[in-house]
């Protein structure tokens, strides 16, 4: 029985959307909390009454977001980040740590009930790992001492705040500007700085004209794909009558990625201007923010801004809702995002249809990044040739960079795009030890050896000569302590836990590759392994339904090719070695 609070909660929420069906996830969520963070059967069933969908339907979005809790765990969640950047900061010996303090291993839960241990894979704060999230917090730069320290605390009952974080630096001249500026995120702060002055001017100017200056600022999607924003505007069929929906991604859930979350937590109103501006530009009064499930701190932050702004009168009639995902990497992807807005779960479908002509609810809809979004009020207030200048030669505007992995100073790094990677590691304190490779646009991108990066710099067509690509800008800084054969198979790892499963090559060839790769470690390589997954990581690009093959085929291919050596090693005598 859904306690009567939260069914008028969940009845509230499925208002806001266009369709009832749409509050699923969130209701799910809603559910679950007031149920001692569990989801019973009986839970999945009423709120599937309440929003009208089939019962099956419903079981089936619970059972596929990882945070939906079908199964009992324990009163506090200790979910351990062990992917790349956890593994290159220690995050495997807290784990064990752990596992030796509470008496069971990951995926088990205490025998009084009190603590569950999870191992997940990435929970986008690469710049502090380790990073242990206890039901809704995150602990950051985690040591034995402090997990000792904090278990203490839980079994008293006291759930401590926070310590440490990561670096803020370089230029912060454009989009981290009000980073460390107190009360940043309160709509009388950011108004003092200069919130909302860009979008009065755009409500002085037609949307056509709003959109030519986008496109004339030559901005580039900072998302990972690099597609022009004033293109994706442009391709927007005319009006026949439909809703225009705008979508803003911040899911993210790639390791190596955590800029976001920066502009999102510290410079809401930056973001939130962003999108109306872009509203006004297309013709949208409704939009959404969907956020990764595990930034509820900063959901709520959002929300509030929202909500300030709202009052304030400042969004002109723009509805825009903050819509949380559950724990699924794939619904970064926009045909999953738009799948799991809609009540579904996150699976993508191929294109065409384009989201700009039919995306969510059949309507035509932009999506774009966080970062993306947050520069169009500085395209609109300074003009289109001011923000390409704010680039350096290779590139046009500022861009985010996250730096994780060994150097003396992980964190967050703004500077104009285009900046030589030398001068964001150094930024970042330099390398710990001797550099041995880079992954600079998050860990979907070929790796570069350490004798690849003299003079790169970094920008999209700078980094696709170089072999690899900017990606989302989440730089992963590898020295030699690093068996890549580790690295790769912690990477593939990933990858086939989050396979949605929906197509066979990506379904079925993360697994094969996944156990391809852990038998070097364990042992069982050989030649022909090897030469099998460089086949497989050939034949998968390009064949999948969504880009999830390509993330991890580029990778792989490139640690394999260019470290083949470290492979050969761990062949037995006699493979052929």
């Amino acid at each position: 029985m859904i306690p009567e609070a939260t069914a008028h909660a969940i009845e509230r929420l499925a208002s806001r959307y266009p369709r009832r069906a749409s509050a699923l996830l969130p209701a799910l969520d809603a559910v679950q909390r007031a149920n001692g963070n569990l989801l019973t059967r009986e839970d999945v069933r009423a709120v599937a009454e309440q929003l009208k969908v089939s019962r099956s339907h419903a079981w089936g979005v619970a059972t596929f977001y990882s945070m939906l809790n079908t199964a009992p765990v324990g009163k506090y969640h200790l979910q351990m980040d062990v992917n790349v950047p956890g593994m290159l900061m220690g995050a495997d010996r807290i784990l064990a740590h752990l596992e030796r303090r509470l008496g069971v291993k990951a995926g088990g839960t205490t025998a009084d009930g009190l603590f569950t241990l999870t191992k997940v894979e990435d929970l986008g704060s690469c710049g502090s790992c380790p990073v242990l999230q206890v039901n809704d917090t995150y602990y950051p730069m985690m040591t034995e001492a402090k997990a000792d320290a904090l278990l203490e605390a839980l079994r008293q009952g006291r759930t401590p705040a926070p310590e440490g974080g990561y670096h803020v630096g370089g230029e912060r001249t454009v989009l981290l500007r009000n980073r460390t500026v107190p009360g940043a995120r309160t709509l009388a702060v950011a108004r003092s700085r200069g919130a909302y002055r860009a979008l009065a001017r755009a409500r002085a100017m037609e949307p056509g004209a709003i959109v030519d200056t986008v496109k004339a600022s030559a901005l580039r999607g900072r998302g990972g794909a690099g597609f022009p924003l004033g293109s994706k505007l442009a391709f927007l069929p005319a009006p026949d009558g439909r809703p225009v929906y705008l979508v803003c991604n911040a899911d993210e859930g790639e390791p190596g990625t955590f800029k976001d979350r920066e502009i999102m937590e510290y410079d809401p109103h930056l973001l939130i201007e962003g999108m109306a501006i872009v509203a006004r530009a297309i013709g949208s009064t409704k939009a959404f923010i969907y956020i990764r499930g595990e930034f509820r701190w900063i959901s709520e932050i959002l929300e509030a801004a929202v909500a300030e702004a709202t009052e304030a009168g400042l969004l002109d009639g723009l509805d825009i809702i903050v819509h949380r995902g559950a724990g699924s990497y794939v619904c970064g992807e926009e045909t999953a995002l738009i799948a799991s807005i809609e009540g579904n779960r996150g699976d993508p479908h191929g294109k065409p249809p384009f989201p700009a002509h039919q995306g969510l609810y059949g309507c035509p809809t932009i999506i774009s990044n966080v970062e993306t979004l947050a520069c169009v009020p500085v395209i609109v207030d300074q003009g289109a040739e001011a923000f390409r200048a704010m680039g350096g030669p290779g590139g046009s505007g500022p861009k985010i960079f996250g730096v994780s992995g060994h150097v003396h100073r992980p964190g967050v790094y703004e500077f104009p795009l285009g900046t030589p990677l030398a001068t964001i590691l150094e930024a970042a304190g330099g390398v710990r030890g001797t550099l041995k490779g880079v992954i600079v646009g998050g860990l979907s991108v070929p790796i570069l050896k350490a004798d690849e990066i003299a003079g790169l710099a970094m920008d999209y067509d700078a980094c696709a000569r170089a072999g690899t690509m900017l990606g989302s800008g989440g730089i992963i800084v590898l020295n030699d302590t690093v068996s890549i054969p580790e690295l790769a198979a912690r990477t593939i790892g990933f990858y086939a836990h989050e396979s949605c499963g929906q197509c066979t090559p990506c379904r079925d060839g993360s697994a094969v590759l996944k156990q391809l790769v852990r038998g070097f470690l364990d042992g069982r390589g050989s030649r022909a392994g090897l030469e099998r997954i460089l086949h497989l990581c050939r034949t998968v690009k390009g064949i999948t339904i969504c880009p999830t093959g390509l993330a991890f085929a580029l990778p792989i291919l490139a640690m394999v090719e260019k470290f083949r050596d470290e492979f050969e090693a761990l062949m037995p005598e006699g493979s052929g070695r």
